[in-house]
């Protein structure tokens, strides 16, 4: 069967070309709502599918977005990369998904690839204190949306920032223990390296002040600085980390972790010192991944608004990449939930 071409769609809705090609090009604007619906009704009647390397060679960019994340391996991104994808999906666009394993250099390498290939538009979310590896790309036009990362001061102005509030989240985390009566806390993170980790640990520290607890040797927090920054050893962090606190002279009751993945971890190595995870040690994970409401006992965790935040980044980025010139950048910073489950109860006396 031939190809339909866009000239045989412009004539069957009695439209001139340029008319289909708005609709194509998210410009239906121009175009009176019920010309709009017949040309709609046209493209799916014909089963007309827009030319993709035609459409590259006459505008310079592609109907793709790129999304950089630390791993996969680490099921958050899995999940988040589904939804932007499905966002994505709805406004016309396709992702590129690429793993930077919170590497600068591979991700200038992969954005300045994107950027070859025609994509004007990139996620990023390794969370990486600074941005200056990929500030010569933006300057050249690339669009950036920056995820799980609040705004810093020296940001580039074109930058996206949408992020939870991190410190919130784990000053949640880290209330509802104190609240219980937990008096021994513990955070475990990886090196912190990101902007996101230092957030967390401050709302740990936070939350500590507010209930009267100071941050010092009583307070129990492994050498995070010794840990590999990579998010696929999460897990194995965690129970590594577990085996150390639980064996010390003052073991923690309530245990603060940077993540849902490295909170599992934690689990394992409760669980391998003898001890129950909810009753003898609370834990506290933050993400909520799939796994935390499977997990025996559910883990109580700190909630992403993962699919608004998704739609948020694809909004953004097709507003800048579809208006083409500068665009000033913004901040949204989205407030996390607390989800308390079976993992976390009041210490026994």
């Amino acid at each position: 069967m031939a190809e339909v071409t866009i000239q045989q769609v412009a004539k069957a809705a009695g439209v001139s070309t340029s008319t289909v090609s708005n609709l194509l090009n998210g410009r239906a604007h121009r175009m009176l709502p019920e010309t709009r619906v017949r040309v709609e009704n046209t493209i799916e009647q014909l089963g007309y599918r827009p030319n993709r390397a035609a459409r590259q060679l006459r505008t310079g960019r592609t109907q793709t977005i790129g999304l950089v994340v630390p791993s996969v391996g680490n099921p958050f991104w899995g999940s988040f990369a589904r939804q932007l994808e499905s966002a994505a999906l709805e406004e016309g666009y396709h992702v590129l998904l690429c793993n930077s394993e919170r590497d600068p250099d591979r991700e200038r390498r992969y954005i300045e690839e994107l950027w070859s290939d025609g994509i004007r538009g990139v996620v990023l979310c390794s969370s990486l204190p600074s941005l200056e590896h990929v500030a010569p790309v933006m300057q050249r036009g690339l669009h950036l949306v920056a995820f799980d990362r609040a705004a810093q001061a020296d940001d580039p102005e074109a930058l996206v920032s949408i992020s939870i509030d991190n410190a919130v989240g784990s000053q949640l985390a880290t209330a509802h223990l104190a609240d219980l009566g937990h008096r021994r806390l513990a955070f475990v993170s990886g090196a912190l390296g990101s902007v996101n980790r230092k957030d967390r640990y401050r709302g740990f520290a936070n939350a500590l002040e507010q209930a009267g607890l100071s941050v010092d040797k009583t307070i129990l927090w492994p050498g995070a600085s010794d840990w590999r920054f990579g998010d696929v050893e999460s897990a194995e962090l965690g129970r590594r980390a577990a085996h150390e606190l639980l064996s010390s002279d003052t073991p923690p009751t309530g245990i603060v972790a940077i993540n849902d993945m490295c909170a599992l971890g934690i689990c394992r190595g409760v669980r391998d010192a003898g001890l129950e995870v909810g009753t003898d040690v609370s834990v506290v994970g933050f993400d909520d991944i799939v796994l935390a409401d499977l997990y025996d006992p559910p883990l109580t965790t700190v909630r992403q608004p993962m699919t608004e935040m998704a739609a948020a980044a694809i909004t953004e980025l097709k507003t800048r990449v579809e208006a083409g010139g500068p665009t000033p950048g913004r901040s949204l910073l989205l407030r996390p939930e607390l989800v308390v489950r079976s993992s976390t109860s009041a210490p026994r006396s």
